[in-house]
């Protein structure tokens, strides 16, 4: 029987802007020229030169003669920029470094730039310096860099044709690289595939070439089914963002590496059914309604939902819990601008602000003291005493108001605000009376004819909670016939979906009214806080399995993992499951280096680290585990 030898894989790998995050010879005449007055001139020409030469506008050897001429470097600013590219390499490759070692034999550094500060970083990966192919400077005596050697073929134009044409690699080849003479290899046949590098620069002549757009080394190493330091490429984990949520969170999304798409208004259910489908993580506000029938619409991928502002009830979380969808919110962020915005709006309706304003603007000169009063000696009441009832209560008592408050939950009451049995009680007390209670169903029309009627004549009255806990019919009401003097409104039953969509309210009628498109916790500082905020808990539960915080699934905090793969089963709460799992560990001999489980009442989340590779035949069995509803690896 014949043995056949099987066929050799070559990876050819571009040094500048694929291996390091930079071009190496424009940092070279940055540190060069870092002393010349026409410095900034200069470097504007060379990276010029440079795109020109990337993208195939110019040829290659003109753009290198070009930028040689301009450089005025010598070998002390090589050692300098040997240095600092060291902390330039590219952030995927640092990360595969072990690759790198492994498969040095095969791998090839094919650079239009120079050997003298390439090599000394490729080496440090395990490449061996007869595998780097560069270009190398000439010198004068004093030690300046005078050109490069004019016979290598990488100076010249198709110069890595050329080389690849010399070296008659046998084998299936696989070019790397950021730039149109990357391509060229492909282009002429010497190769069998081109992978167009994005982590550091993307242009476009090279993505209409490429036979795939590689965001990552990652990437290319999940194509390709070889060992790579984390278990999925982050480029693969797609995030849409929708509602105007703050930019900060597209750069923290963007700068772990994950694909985002940014959609500025809501979606209504049929249009998120359509989006959903090969998301990752979904991100929306208050105005989006994340159904069960939404989330069927979802693929496997979907791993987690951040809710940019403080109330879930827009997110069906039974669903989510039974689909292993971790949802986290901002529980804290915004809490103070919401508290702000409802003391500035009890001070003014109860100065009638809004009316003699209004007046004013007419030519009208109202000066009384008519329906104007003080805060000071009145009674706020509180409905719902969470995070903004309890700010608002201290806030307000500092400012000589008496407090007091209602919650179905027994709250601890802060300063001297008194805890009202019943809504009854608070309802016929209260002067000024602030909504600031969660979405769930069971709050619609939680204020309605009936409870107006309890309230004292002049009452001032403000919603910043939800729209559907208020009925709005009653509210117009009592505002016709006076009992209630004044009101703020700054959430509805039925908002508009974006700015473009016109307010309906019968409110728009009222006098003494304010209203406010829903921007209790629209001040940048809250915005700011809750884009920081939600994206890390997000991204710390796709990279380390941490739940901490999160509303609907079990909360883990986890140690950092170090030298272990790290096993994440989330499964219906069921006798037994953890013996099966551990069952599965011990049968494909997995050394457990940590164990974590946590339940409630309808589901369980383990984590098990283990200090060996593991098998497909044991991912699929833990997978096969019966009450299994999400399965996933990490490293």
């Amino acid at each position: 029987m014949t043995n056949v030898t099987p066929k050799r894989n070559y990876f050819i790998l571009d040094f500048d802007s694929t291996f390091t995050k930079v071009e190496g010879l424009d940092e070279l005449a940055k540190i060069a020229l870092a002393d010349k007055p026409e410095s900034a001139d200069i470097l504007a020409q060379i990276r010029s030169i440079t795109e020109a030469g990337m993208n195939g506008s110019l040829s290659f050897q003109e753009a290198l003669q070009k930028r040689l001429k301009l450089l005025k470097a010598n070998r002390l600013h090589i050692d300098k920029l040997i240095k600092f590219l060291r902390d330039q390499v590219s952030t995927s490759v640092a990360r595969n470094k072990e690759f790198f070692e492994t498969y040095s034999q095969d791998i090839l550094i094919v650079s239009s730039g120079f050997r003298e500060f390439i090599e000394p970083i490729v080496v440090e990966y395990g490449i061996k310096p007869e595998n780097v192919y560069a270009n190398q400077f000439t010198f004068d005596a004093e030690g300046n860099i005078n050109g490069c050697e004019e016979s290598n073929p990488l100076a010249q134009n198709n110069g890595k044709v050329k080389l690849m044409q010399s070296l008659n690699l046998q084998g299936d080849i696989y070019v790397i690289g950021d730039g149109y003479t990357d391509y060229e290899i492909k282009k002429a046949g010497l190769a069998n595939r081109f992978y167009a590098f994005t982590e550091n620069v993307s242009r476009e002549t090279v993505l209409e070439n490429a036979d795939h757009v590689t965001p990552s080394f990652d990437e290319f190493l999940y194509l390709h089914k070889l060992p790579m330091a984390i278990s999925y490429p982050k480029s693969r984990i797609s995030v849409l963002i929708l509602e105007n949520i703050h930019p900060n969170a597209q750069k923290m999304f963007e700068a772990e590496g994950y694909s985002v798409k940014i959609v500025s208004s809501a979606l209504d259910e049929d249009e998120l059914c359509q989006e959903i489908r090969n998301v990752s993580i979904l991100c929306i506000r208050s105005k989006t309604e994340v159904t069960r029938k939404v989330l069927d619409n979802a693929s496997n991928k979907l791993m987690a939902i951040g809710a940019f502002c403080i109330g879930t009830n827009q997110i069906d979380l039974k669903a989510c819990m039974e689909k292993g969808i971790a949802v986290f919110n901002a529980p804290y962020s915004n809490t103070r601008s919401v508290v702000e915005l409802a003391i500035g709006e009890m001070i003014m309706l109860i100065r009638n602000l809004v009316d003699k304003s209004e007046g004013m603007k007419r030519g009208v000169w109202d000066k009384s003291a008519k329906n104007s009063f003080e805060i000071r000696g009145k009674n706020l009441g509180i409905i719902g005493y969470g995070n903004i009832g309890s700010q608002l209560s201290v806030l307000a008592e500092s400012m000589g108001l008496n407090v007091y408050f209602y919650d179905v939950v027994d709250r601890l009451a802060l300063g001297n605000a008194k805890k009202c049995q019943s809504l009854k009680e608070l309802l016929q007390i209260s002067d000024v009376i602030s909504l600031h209670v969660d979405g769930r169903k069971s709050n619609a029309n939680m204020i309605g004819e009936a409870e107006f009627d309890l309230m004292k004549n002049g009452v001032v009255f403000l919603n910043l909670a939800r729209g559907h806990v208020v009925d709005i019919a009653a509210l117009v009401k009592n505002l016709k016939n006076g009992k209630i003097i004044g009101a703020g409104v700054d959430v509805f039953p039925y908002e508009p979906k974006n700015n473009n969509e016109e307010f309906m309210s019968e409110l728009r009628e009222m006098k003494n009214v304010i209203l406010t498109p829903h921007i209790g916790g629209s001040t940048l500082e809250a915005q700011i806080h809750i884009a920081d905020f939600v994206p890390k808990k997000i991204i710390e539960y796709i990279n380390t399995g941490n739940t901490y915080l999160s509303v609907n699934i079990p909360n883990i905090q986890l140690p950092l993992l170090e030298n272990a793969h790290r096993l994440m089963h989330i499964h219906r709460n069921e006798s037994g499951v953890l013996a099966q799992i551990n069952h599965v560990l011990a049968e494909y001999k997995a050394n457990i280096v940590g164990q974590y489980l946590k339940t409630n009442e309808s589901i369980g989340y383990v984590i098990t680290d283990i200090d060996k590779d593991y098998s497909q035949e044991m991912v699929e069995a833990l997978k096969n585990i019966k009450g299994t509803i999400r399965f996933r690896i990490l490293y």
